[in-house]
């Protein structure tokens, strides 16, 4: 596997750890399948009963309250509405020869719907190996398979101009996600909402378009690969060149028949 190709290292990190948590929650509340095979192995998101809560507003299509979000401000250089004050998981990836400073920040709404972003710091010179849309679509393949799901849909979104992927995965693992991936200089921020298929989320936009950057650093520039083509171009200029050489030795001859 290229190094490049782990670039969702931390987001899926934070979906394991998130899929747990939801798992040892459901098997707490005794919410697991009973028999003797253990827990159930469906989605991991809880399938709260669609029961619309009488004279309440603006809930839920489970009958829950819809989250208000407010702005967290990470110490990391962003900013993001969090419908409660998310858990913090900040810590150090080896990736090869480098180090990799990831940090996860994750909130779960009352519904099970969970809001999560996290950033992943890689060194310079990898990002600009590849092209920004090949890291995009490395990280989301990564995270499709990640978690045995399909895409439904994507597109190309920006973020004050640095490029990013928008696209919702549907996954019997652990449920609905949407999802957004930035890369903003040599960082990438994952966004993602995981919440159950049977209940349709009308917050999601709302938490994936609040993230706001704090001094951004310019895009990385990618490095330019030998061009096969210019190689070429380098060939015809030199066989032009023997040409003219083959000329200047033609032209020789008639200066020596003139003579």
């Amino acid at each position: 596997m290229r190094p490049l190709s782990r670039l969702l290292l931390a987001s899926l990190t934070t979906l394991a750890l998130i899929a747990g948590a939801c798992a040892n929650q459901q098997k707490t509340d005794g919410s697991s399948s009973g028999g003797t095979g253990g827990p159930s192995a469906t989605s991991t998101i809880e399938d709260v009963p669609n029961e619309p809560v009488p004279g309440e507003a603006g809930g839920t299509a489970t009958g829950a309250p819809a989250p208000a979000f407010k702005p967290y401000e990470a110490t990391e250089g962003f900013s993001i509405g969090m419908p409660t004050e998310p858990q913090v998981e900040r810590k150090q990836v080896p990736l090869g020869a480098n180090t990799v400073n990831t940090a996860a920040f994750s909130s779960r709404t009352e519904d099970g719907t969970i809001y999560s972003v996290s950033t992943a710091d890689y060194p310079e010179r990898l990002v600009a190996s590849r092209p920004p849309e090949a890291l995009l679509n490395e990280g989301k393949d990564g995270l499709v398979k990640q978690v045995q799901g399909t895409i439904k849909e994507e597109s190309d979104v920006t973020l004050d101009g640095y490029p990013g992927k928008a696209y919702t995965v549907s996954s019997p693992v652990v449920g609905e996600i949407k999802a957004r991936n930035f890369l903003v200089g040599p960082r990438l921020y994952t966004l993602l909402v995981i919440y159950n298929p049977n209940h349709p989320n009308t917050t999601a936009d709302t938490f994936l378009t609040s993230l706001k950057l704090v001094n951004p650093p310019p895009a990385v520039t990618t490095a330019t690969p030998p061009d096969a083509g210019t190689a070429g171009d380098a060939g015809t200029l030199e066989s032009t060149d023997a040409g003219t050489t083959t000329d200047a030795g033609t032209a020789a001859p008639r200066r020596r028949k003139a003579k």
